[in-house]
């Protein structure tokens, strides 16, 4: 069987992550060429064989005969090399999300539809080991059908100030991977939007108008809720919890934590924290994303995350910020079709 060759645009942490997994993971796939790396990313890439280095995307699509392209570049580059790799007839995978404008992810969406080319936007926490035992009850029918989700989702700390002035906002860039678990628990779309916010840490977020804690709760179409609180200051780790409930029953996953030893004394039941950094506590989906990636292509199956259900995703997150704004609930038909 053919070995799918793989480009990555953009090697940061998430292509590193991306380059690795492949690598390791995935024996029908190998990585044959990168664009946009430094010279430190270079001698990382070469450490897992690659050799084909580019300047930009360009270059690597005229360079190199690539079967697919991951894009995991900063994300006000990610419309335009969508655009160019469509146009090229390749397989895609981009990180979340397509663009920070609505606009131009409707027209990546027409665009990806139109060519129907292979794509598949990231969100990796779909892939969760303990996320998807979740859905799998779900989907035997173990809790009944699905009325309530409980989702918690804070950081141990914001990024930097600098990385927030382009992050969209705590609900495109953190909160959006909650919505669209939330849709994918409930195997429904989202019909309005209620949030709250505010900052109750560093006051310069503020000054950049953007909010590290919020509560959003989700209204779908069949009746079902979800209610997700959001912290970018969790002092105790990376705090990451679901429960469903339904009219049979209830399911959930806890927090993973540095490991699963525990004591008990006069004090009380003792137990390490959670694990304090994403890439870790979600190694095993970042995996398991890819795996699913390059299955569907390989075996020529529809794509697990389809571009329009980045477009419902980001739809989702505007709805809750223009809802803290203006107050009020927000109907999802307000901000697209």
């Amino acid at each position: 069987m053919k070995t799918i060759s793989i480009g990555i645009v953009g090697m940061g942490r998430i292509g590193k992550i991306h380059l690795t997994n492949i690598t390791r993971y995935i024996s029908q796939a190998e990585v044959v060429a990168v664009a946009h790396a430094n010279s430190e990313a270079q001698i990382y890439a070469k450490q897992f064989g690659v050799s084909q280095f580019y300047k930009n995307i360009e270059s690597l699509l005229l360079g190199v005969d690539v079967d697919a392209v991951i894009i995991t570049s900063p994300t006000s580059f990610h419309a335009e090399q969508i655009k160019l790799v469509a146009h090229a007839g390749k397989a895609i995978f981009c990180e979340k999300p397509m663009d920070l404008s609505l606009a131009v992810v409707q027209e990546v969406v027409t665009l990806v539809e139109t060519t129907q080319v292979h794509f598949m936007v990231g969100f990796n926490r779909r892939y969760d080991p303990n996320f998807l035992k979740i859905k799998k009850r779900i989907k035997k029918g173990i809790i009944g059908t699905p009325q309530l989700i409980n989702i918690t989702s804070r950081d141990p700390g914001p990024p930097s100030l600098n990385y927030l002035k382009t992050s969209g906002g705590l609900f495109l860039d953190m909160a959006i991977h909650d919505f669209d678990m939330a849709s994918y628990l409930m195997d429904d779309k989202v019909e309005s939007v209620y949030a709250s916010a505010t900052v109750y840490g560093d006051p310069k977020i503020k000054e950049l108008g953007d909010i590290d804690t919020a509560l959003t709760t989700l209204t779908f179409k069949k009746g079902g809720m979800a209610s997700i609180n959001n912290s970018r200051n969790s002092t105790y780790g990376y705090d990451q919890r679901i429960e469903v409930f339904g009219d049979k029953g209830m399911t959930g996953a806890k927090n993973k934590t540095l490991d699963d030893n525990y004591s008990v004394d006069a004090n009380g039941v003792h137990s390490a924290l959670p694990l304090d950094f994403f890439l870790e506590r979600y190694a095993d989906s970042y995996r398991l994303e890819m795996q699913e990636f390059i299955s569907s292509l390989e075996q020529r199956n529809p794509t697990p995350i389809s571009a329009k259900e980045g477009l419902n995703n980001m739809a989702i997150s505007i709805a809750a910020k223009k809802s803290v704004t203006e107050k009020r609930v927000v109907s999802l038909s307000e901000i697209i079709d």
